[in-house]
């Protein structure tokens, strides 16, 4: 069977056409073969790299590609010529190569007939297509740790809250914290996120117009996505009672938050989170002080350390605010 050309000049010498169509099929790189009725070559242009022709002879399809591939080829080729109808498979050679085969029959005008065998190269699609499997992966086990996160957040919440207008504030001010953190994650293509950033994206939205009110020191430490998350919560917690209680708008001493890693050799780094505010001198409501003495010590204490698996510790009372978070930093599984 003949395809015809869509366009063609009247008068076009068929010959130099030809050398032309050929000069075209050599440079775009694709695989074209042509057999007889015989299976016996006529030609071969851009055979891939990890196959061979011996010049000296006669190619076969079992001398080129092996005895498997090419008897797969030949059978495949000789379906295409009995059925007068194109054929098409996939084989794998080896060393994570994919390729394409289509097998065409040719009818000539004088009514011979060959099988045109088109080859594609299908390792780059495969291997996009096996990391983008991996990132769908990657994606539905972040997606359900945090989920499991929110459920948690969610239900800690509710568990502590007097009534429906509280648990909305408390719980969406902790959702806001966690999508903040994430979005550093997510540019961070899931590493992590830096606890400099962490810290000035929980109290950017708290923090008013009064020069050094807080004071972030101490290392820059890398935190995988988990431990980001939730210091993270940690930091916002803190950040909306401090912010409650006038803390950061009483121009006294700054709060000072700070991040330290003490590393021991063969021993991954423990870190430690710290916060320490000044709250001399101010006065509290009972509502503000059940608030952050009993439901925010949840979150601090429990919550959150459970979640890295280290130790925290909350001091409050009426002249200080301090807390200690330490854990064993590992790579996240």
């Amino acid at each position: 069977m003949t395809e015809s050309l869509t366009w063609k000049k009247a008068g076009q010498n068929e010959s130099e056409l030809s050398d032309y169509l050929v000069r075209a099929l050599i440079r775009s790189g694709v695989c074209v073969t042509l057999q007889g009725a015989d299976l016996g070559y006529v030609f071969i242009a851009n055979l891939p790299d990890c196959w061979s022709v011996d010049a000296a002879g006669n190619p076969e399809d079992t001398a080129i590609f092996g005895a498997d591939s090419g008897a797969e080829i030949a059978a495949l080729k000789r379906e295409a010529l009995e059925a007068g109808e194109k054929r098409r498979t996939e084989i794998s050679p080896g060393d994570e190569l994919f390729f394409e085969i289509h097998a065409e029959p040719i009818r000539a005008a004088d009514g011979s007939v060959s099988v045109m065998t088109t080859i594609i190269d299908l390792t780059e699609e495969r291997r996009r297509e096996r990391i983008l499997r991996a990132l769908l992966r990657e994606l539905s086990h972040r997606s359900k740790n945090l989920l499991a996160i929110i459920q948690s957040i969610a239900n800690q919440t509710a568990r502590f809250a007097p009534d429906l207008e509280f648990f909305k504030r408390k719980f969406f001010g902790r959702l806001h914290s966690l999508s903040q953190s994430q979005d550093l994650i997510t540019d961070s293509s899931w590493r992590g996120a830096r606890f400099y950033e962490l810290a000035e994206q929980q109290i950017e939205k708290y923090l008013p117009e009064v020069p050094g009110s807080v004071s972030v020191t101490g290392e820059n430490l890398w935190l995988n996505p988990n431990e980001a998350l939730h210091v993270g919560l940690a930091l916002h917690e803190l950040v909306v009672n401090a912010a409650g209680a006038g803390t950061m708008r009483a121009g006294g001493a700054p709060i000072e938050i700070s991040c330290a890693a003490a590393r021991k050799k063969n021993e991954c780094p423990r870190v430690a989170v710290t916060w320490s505010e000044n709250r001399k001198g101010l006065t509290l409501s009972d509502d503000a002080i059940a608030d952050q003495s009993v439901f925010g010590s949840i979150v601090l204490q429990r919550v959150v350390p459970n979640a890295v698996g280290g130790e925290a510790e909350y001091r409050y009372d009426d002249d200080r605010v301090s807390y200690r978070l330490t854990f064993q930093q590992r790579e996240e599984e």
